[in-house]
């Protein structure tokens, strides 16, 4: 293979046929990620991209060094009060300067009013877990679950070392650091307690799906565990959790689109599992236990949700059947409620409103106090209920930010609903730019008009003397799946571009859950074009505006978002400058006809199912991006991904990168890039110096796209 040429792999036609239509799949050999062909041909690919970014290098070490520079590397979360018994401690992480990975402590606690400085040397100080010392000659790191037991003597937690999202359970006492039995390989990444000798696990299957909730008796074999749960039905994930007063074990299966929850005594878990309400198709439900009830976030009444109370039946039956269920807060017009955290005396509650969420304080006895709808000052931002680990407390951590304002961890006290700041996350003084001031940026919240004339929120921020005259270039990201909203946060490496003159823009187009269900229902199976086409409305409502212009707009997303960079790039090549696209879902349809592989089955309540449907699969092979590519001038592309990334595999953008590379008319000032970190997963790299320098490199190559001139 020649140097001065782009990686282009052979041409193996594979034949796909499915309701009388026959596509060529040219690429498909690429799947096998153990063949030596097809990883030669990813570190081909890599090499050709590390050698036309070269020149890249000096401005992403510059962008690496800017985030570094403002980050306060060495540093201690909020200590957080919990109790065991009669003792009492403060939980909190560390950071250390050039190491990747927190730290997690304790410290005895004997005021829960009177939280350590962080500041200052702590006595008494217990290292519980060294993620830096578990990573220790991995090329890959990622702490999945991490547990106390109730009498605070044990700690269990999960780790993956490949990337895979398969973790392996050890537990070890707290005192000495000695490990209890033998680690317990391949299962998911949470794990619960019940009691001090009993940890529950889940196992997942050949699809990664969690489909089994398995007892572990510390001083048993793992050989002898106990199955408590399967759930066979595979369009549903199982997974287990504690109550807040760790009274109960709380398992849930959910599809899509159906849930059905049970309950399990702690002080008894090897009982059977007792039903809350069964399982009614589209019917979704979540639990939290308060001490002889239950609080309901359920679609019952509203597809926007609402809240009920039940109490906890005695017997072998339902724990709370929806005849048992009583109103406490909504349904209410044009509110989506999302979660609910019930305490000793309040309920807190989670919600959505104009698209921002919010947070709403109820008394457990809603005679004694009215609700209280907490406010903030910023018309733009995202908060919500960070929990407490305590039943019994008086008090609960909201987690805040916005596009100027860093995490912060505010103190809510639940009788006074009085908010106090504990910590916002330091911005330490640039070296060029000087101290960081909110006040130097504009975050604001813009609609574009969509080709249905729906009108799409778009939240933006901006240097204040960065010009609205069509000059400046401008980044412009998506999702648009899944419900999943992507609110507006601080981020310290955005910095950097809004430094250089940038616009950033976040379009909350339909397929998210931004804007209540019905959003998320306008954007999904025969909807889904919406998500593309109100990013693309976002896109040109920008240009139209004055924020930016088409050659000095970007676009970025990652996994479904992936697959809108894929889809826009065919719809609307002329509206981007360049695209950047993480993880990308680019070979949808190949996916979600294969139900086989990870994923798939639970997927087709979110796309659709082509397996079976004929109206699904010709809707779906209209969008996928890898049967759409033409022979057209594309934007250029950078396209990035993971070898052990078993959620979007690497084969779909190795394919997609190789279609457009055999089919697009771009000329050499608009490239097609890819490259597949070979030890990663969904997430990308492990390890926030890794994560920096990743990100260094993806943003100096979209600044160079969009502010050099060619």
């Amino acid at each position: 293979m020649s140097e001065a040429r782009a990686p282009l792999p052979d041409k193996r036609p594979t034949l796909r046929t499915h309701h009388g239509d026959t596509f060529t799949d040219n690429w498909e050999w690429l799947r096998d990620g153990k063949d030596p062909e097809v990883v030669a041909h990813l570190e081909a690919e890599n090499a050709w991209t590390a050698a036309q970014t070269a020149h890249l290098k000096p401005l992403e070490d510059e962008l690496f060094e800017d985030v570094k520079a403002r980050t306060q590397e060495t540093d201690l979360s909020v200590p957080r009060f919990h109790r065991h018994g009669e003792d009492a401690f403060w939980y909190y992480r560390r950071t250390v300067e050039d190491r990747d990975y927190a730290v997690h402590c304790r410290v005895p606690a004997t005021d829960p009013d009177h939280i350590p400085d962080p500041d200052a040397e702590l006595a008494g100080e217990q290292i519980l877990l060294d993620e830096n010392a578990e990573a220790e000659g991995q090329q890959f790191f990622s702490l999945g679950a991490f547990g106390v037991s109730p009498d605070g003597t044990l700690l269990a937690y999960s780790i993956d070392v490949a990337g895979d999202e398969r973790y392996e359970l050890r537990v070890r006492r707290i005192a000495t650091g000695e490990q209890v039995g033998v680690p317990i390989p391949q299962i998911g990444a949470g794990v619960s307690w019940a009691g001090n000798s009993t940890v529950i696990y889940s196992r997942v299957d050949e699809a990664w799906r969690p489909f089994q909730v398995w007892r572990h008796t510390l001083s048993d074999d793992p050989a002898d565990d106990q199955l408590i749960l399967a759930e066979d039905d595979e369009m549903f994930w199982l997974g287990a959790d504690e109550s807040r007063d760790r009274e109960w074990l709380v398992l849930s299966a959910g599809s899509k689109l159906t849930t059905e929850v049970w309950l399990v005594p702690a002080s008894d878990p090897g009982a059977p599992p007792r039903t809350v309400a069964g399982r009614t198709p589209g019917l979704e439900y979540l639990v939290e236990v308060a001490a002889d009830e239950l609080f309901v976030i359920h679609n019952a009444d509203s597809p926007d949700f609402a809240v009920a109370r039940a109490p906890i039946a005695e017997g072998t039956g339902p724990v709370a059947p929806m005849e048992a269920w009583r109103p406490f807060v909504g349904p209410t017009a044009g509110v989506r409620y999302t979660d609910v955290n019930a305490f000793e005396t309040h309920v807190v509650v989670g919600r959505r409103r104009d698209g921002l969420t919010g947070v709403e304080v109820h008394a457990l006895d809603p005679a004694t106090t009215d609700p209280v709808d907490v406010t903030f000052a910023e018309p733009v931002r995202t908060v919500y209920a960070h929990g407490a680990e305590d039943y019994d407390t008086d008090r609960v951590r909201l987690f805040y930010t916005s596009l100027v304002t860093p995490p912060s961890v505010m103190s809510l006290d639940l009788a006074s609903a009085e908010l106090t700041t504990l910590k916002t996350t330091p911005v330490l003084d640039h070296p060029t730019s000087g101290a960081y001031s909110p006040d130097d940026y504009v975050s604001e919240r813009i609609w574009a008009t969509a080709d249905d004339g729906t009108q799409v929120p778009i939240s933006l921020v901006r240097h204040r003397d960065t010009p609205v005259d069509g000059t400046a270039p401008a980044l412009l990201y998506g999702y648009g799946s899944y419900e999943i909203s992507i609110d507006p946060t601080f981020s310290m490496m955005r910095l950097s571009l809004l430094d250089r003159g940038f616009v950033y823009a976040i379009a909350h187009i339909r397929g998210g859950g931004e804007m209540g269900r019905a959003w998320y229902e306008n954007g999904k199976m025969l909807t889904k074009r919406n998500t593309f086409t109100d990013f693309i409305a976002a896109a040109r409502h920008l240009v139209t505006a004055g924020y930016t212009s088409a050659d000095r707009l970007a676009a970025q997303g990652g996994s479904a978002g992936g697959l809108l960079m894929g889809a826009i790039a065919n719809l609307a090549p002329d509206a981007f400058r360049a695209i950047h696209a993480s993880v990308p879902f680019v070979d949808a349809l190949t996916t979600i006809l294969d139900p086989e592989l990870p994923l798939t089955v639970t997927e087709w309540e979110e796309w659709g199912d082509p397996l079976h449907n004929p109206d699904v699969y010709a809707y779906m092979k209209t969008y996928s991006p890898y049967e759409n590519v033409t022979a057209q001038a594309y934007p250029a592309i950078l396209a990035t991904t993971s070898l052990n990334d078993t959620r979007v595999f690497f084969v779909e953008p190795a394919k997609w990168i190789a279609a457009l590379r055999d089919t697009a008319t771009n000329g050499p000032d608009r490239p097609i890039l890819f490259r597949c970190e070979m030890v990663a997963g969904h997430g990308g790299v492990s390890g926030r110096y890794n994560s920096w320098r990743e990100a260094a490199f993806e943003y100096a190559w979209l600044i160079d796209q969009v502010t050099t001139s060619r």
